[in-house]
Formats: structure tokens, C-alpha cells, sequence
């Protein structure tokens, strides 16, 4: 892997597990130093683990980014320690089930919304000021392809769908307002993807389906998106922001 990124500190919010797992051992591999924010301690340090013994470098705070006082203080944390913050992946998110509208209580919602649409908005308006400070910075949010509309050949789930179109939206605005300070704000938007949590959700039978029905005939991996993300955050991309990229094997086109 080249070294590209050497220099350069990435927060990754869920970077623990599933997309976020991968798009951290991406950007440690290209050189940045990685820090995790997750609620799983566990899972992050063992990670951290993970990254260190391939010789990168990594670390990681326990935070739920649906609390604006952890977010507060894991963010200062960070820049006490390593002075400057240059890239920040929001990689939250997800959903746990499939209910019809009438089912889907004004709670489920909030919490959908939360997780999926204020948390990137909490996160980065967190981190935004020590990169205008340095005129400098990267933000990259994950969507999804539900943004865009209901999943052409699967279940879809209305929360999840619209807090993505939201966080699409909250892209372009944001990219238009931190342009005039070197920070360029961008998109992936993957399609369905074989992860743990979606294979939970939908089932084997469903994603083999899915897959058939792809014009490249499989579903995305992690890495896909992973190396979207590396494209968006390196220098080849300085000229890019506002933008979606959908990382979907050709469902949307």
C-alpha cells in the first residue's frame, strides 16, 4: 500500500465492525493514524490490536456518537493528543429489522434518525473547527443506496431510507458552507452489503437473491467502499466535494 495518508489523523465513528471496520485497515494501511469511536470498547481495542500488529498505528475512545457530551469530550481528547483532527469518516449507522409504517413507533424513529442522520451532524460539527483552523480537512459520510429510494429487489425500511436521504442532503449544504476553508464533503453511498448485521436482517437466502439480480451479478463488499473512501479522502480528490458515490455493483445507476 502506498503512504499517502502519512500524516494525517482519521477519526472513524462505528469504524469496530462491518464498512467502518474495513475503511479503518484501509486508511491505516495508506498511512493515517486511525482513531476509532465506538460504544464497544472491546471490539475497538481489539481492533487497535489488529492495526498495530500489521506495524500502523491506531487508538480508540469509547463513545456513543448519539451523546453529544461523550462526542464533546472524546473530540477534545484527540486533539490534546494529537493536535490536529484531518480526516473524519461517520460510518454510524444501520438499522435492525423491517416493520410496515403502522408498526413503526415515533421512538423507533428518533432513535433511526439519531443514529443514522445527527450523529454525523454532531460529529462533524465537532471536529469542523479545528479544521478551519488548519484550512485543511476531509469529511466523508456513508449512505446508502436506500437514499435514493426503496431497495429494487428487497425489503426496505422507511427510517433508515429517510434519515439517508437526510444525511445525502447534509452533505451538499455542508460542502458549500466549509469549501471556502480547504475542507471538501463527500459521499459512499454502498448498496447492499454481505456484513454480519445485514446478513442478520435479511438472511442468506435474500442477499443470494440480491446478488443475482445485480448487473455485476454480486453484492458489494466492505473493501468497496473502503477504497471509495480512500479515492475521496486522498489528495487525487482535492478538487471534489458535494458528491455522492454510489458503490453498488450497478443496482443504481
Amino acid at each position: 500500500m502506498t503512504q499517502v495518508l502519512l500524516g494525517n489523523n482519521a477519526i472513524v465513528t462505528g469504524g469496530s465492525q462491518g464498512i467502518g471496520k474495513s475503511i479503518a485497515l484501509a486508511l491505516c494501511e495508506h498511512g493515517a493514524h486511525v482513531i476509532l469511536f465506538s460504544r464497544s470498547a472491546e471490539d475497538a481495542d481489539l481492533l487497535v490490536q489488529e492495526i498495530k500488529s500489521k506495524g500502523a498505528s491506531a487508538s480508540a475512545y469509547q463513545v456513543d456518537v448519539c451523546n453529544e457530551d461523550q462526542i464533546h469530550e472524546a473530540i477534545n481528547a484527540v486533539l490534546h493528543e494529537f493536535k490536529k483532527i484531518d480526516i473524519l469518516v461517520n460510518c454510524v449507522g444501520g438499522f435492525t429489522h423491517i416493520l410496515p409504517i403502522e408498526e413503526i413507533s415515533s421512538f423507533e424513529w428518533d432513535e433511526v434518525m439519531n443514529l443514522n442522520l445527527k450523529s454525523a451532524f454532531m460529529v462533524s460539527r465537532g471536529v469542523i473547527p479545528a479544521m478551519k483552523s488548519n484550512r485543511y480537512g476531509r469529511i466523508i459520510s456513508i449512505g446508502s443506496i436506500a437514499a435514493f429510494g426503496p431497495n429494487p429487489y428487497g425489503a426496505s425500511y422507511l427510517p433508515y431510507g429517510a434519515a439517508k436521504a437526510g444525511l445525502i442532503g447534509f452533505t451538499k449544504h455542508l460542502a458549500k458552507e466549509l469549501g471556502p476553508f480547504g475542507i471538501t464533503v463527500n459521499a459512499v453511498s454502498p448498496g447492499t452489503t454481505a456484513t454480519a448485521r445485514v446478513l442478520k436482517v435479511r438472511g442468506a437466502n435474500s442477499l443470494e437473491k440480491m446478488a443475482e439480480q445485480s448487473p455485476l451479478k454480486r453484492l458489494v463488499t466492505p473493501e468497496d467502499s473502503a477504497q471509495a473512501v480512500i479515492f475521496l479522502v486522498s489528495e487525487s480528490a482535492g478538487g471534489i466535494t458535494g458528491i455522492n458515490l454510489n458503490v453498488n455493483a450497478g443496482v443504481l445507476m
